[in-house]
């Protein structure tokens, strides 16, 4: 008998992982399947960034098994307990991608358990939605992406490519506009604006010479998205630069939502269909007297009235486990 058999059903347990640009997360929640209420998470564990066209292969993949062993260690179980593993990467876009992250989780596992590689943006789809996957999620947190799923099982993305390939309206771009027009400000090619005070104040530095100094000298995507919380302060006190920034954030987060929910169908055919869109990322939870969500909801309500906004009560790695729960679950009644 192998030995996940002789684990006892009740303890068996699903791993759940959600790695971002900024860190991975991982969960284990038992196999159960109707889940209470609220959610048991048996263990929680925290690492680094696990992109690996951010970090590279090695400690990619150092941090996603380190980030499972930690998060079963605090569970109490085995590994022998794991039936099923869900992770929700940024980076894997590609078949190519998801079969080399497969490939890396086949050698810490047994072949009897069940492997599954999906873009966060699916496990934070599956945050709001409970493990189903219907409607549209919007992350805006270091970067930006917009994950659709049809009710017939098509799916489509839009963005998600990092700031060099135009994600605009994730908190590097917001953050990278406010730098340009502080220094913009500066040598007299743009408007004067709140955002230099308040960067520089931030940053203890002593004039905007200093900021380009500050940006090179480790220019990572999150250590600008940082910045994003001084632009809301800046935009809610008045400052036409900031708001500008943000406005047009909005506009390139709706674009990105209405691509997906347009090759996908969402609205249906006389464009009032029900979805859900699901909101995720420090960006669109940035400050109550500028809330760049509920502007991002207002702009496609007009387009598509049957759109409705969902605020996840659980984390995308918790999403995760719930698709590998439900991943698994529908395996076992095809066979």
């Amino acid at each position: 008998m192998n030995q996940n058999d002789e684990c006892d059903e009740e303890e068996a347990v699903v791993l759940g992982l959600d790695g971002g640009t900024t860190s991975t997360i991982c969960v284990c929640m038992p196999l159960l399947p109707n889940l209470p209420d609220p959610l048991p998470v048996l263990g929680r564990a925290i690492a680094g960034c696990s992109n690996h066209n951010s970090v590279g292969e090695t400690l990619a993949r150092n941090t996603l098994e380190q980030v499972m062993m930690e998060a079963l260690l605090e569970s109490g179980r085995k590994q022998s307990a794991v039936k099923a593993v869900c992770l929700g990467v940024s980076g894997a876009n590609h078949p190519k991608d998801q079969e080399r992250i497969l490939n890396w989780l086949r050698d810490i596992f047994p072949s009897n358990v069940k492997l599954y590689v999906q873009n966060d943006a699916v496990a934070a789809l599956a945050s709001g939605s409970m493990g189903k996957l219907h409607g549209c999620v919007l992350i805006s947190g270091t970067g930006s992406i917009a994950y659709g799923f049809s009710k017939d099982g098509k799916e489509a993305h839009a963005a998600g490519g990092g700031p060099i390939l135009g994600d605009w309206g994730s908190g590097y771009g917001i953050a990278a506009q406010a730098f340009t027009a502080v220094v913009r400000a500066h040598d007299g090619r743009g408007p004067q604006t709140m955002l230099t005070d308040s960067i520089l104040k931030y940053l203890s530095l002593s004039s905007s010479d200093e900021l380009i100094g500050w940006t090179y000298a480790d220019p990572s995507w999150a250590r600008i998205a940082d910045l994003v919380p001084q632009v809301v302060s800046c935009a809610v006190a008045g400052d036409e630069v900031a708001n500008k920034i943000l406005n047009d954030a909005v506009a390139e987060l709706a674009v990105t939502v209405k691509a997906v929910v347009q090759r996908l169908g969402l609205c249906g055919e006389d464009g009032n269909g029900q979805f859900p869109i699901v909101l995720v990322g420090g960006v669109l939870v940035a400050n109550k007297n500028w809330d760049i969500g509920q502007k991002v909801v207002d702009c496609l309500v007009k387009t598509y009235p049957g759109a409705f906004p969902v605020r996840p009560k659980v984390e995308p790695a918790v999403g995760a486990a719930l698709l590998a729960c439900n991943f698994l679950i529908k395996e076992k009644r095809r066979e």
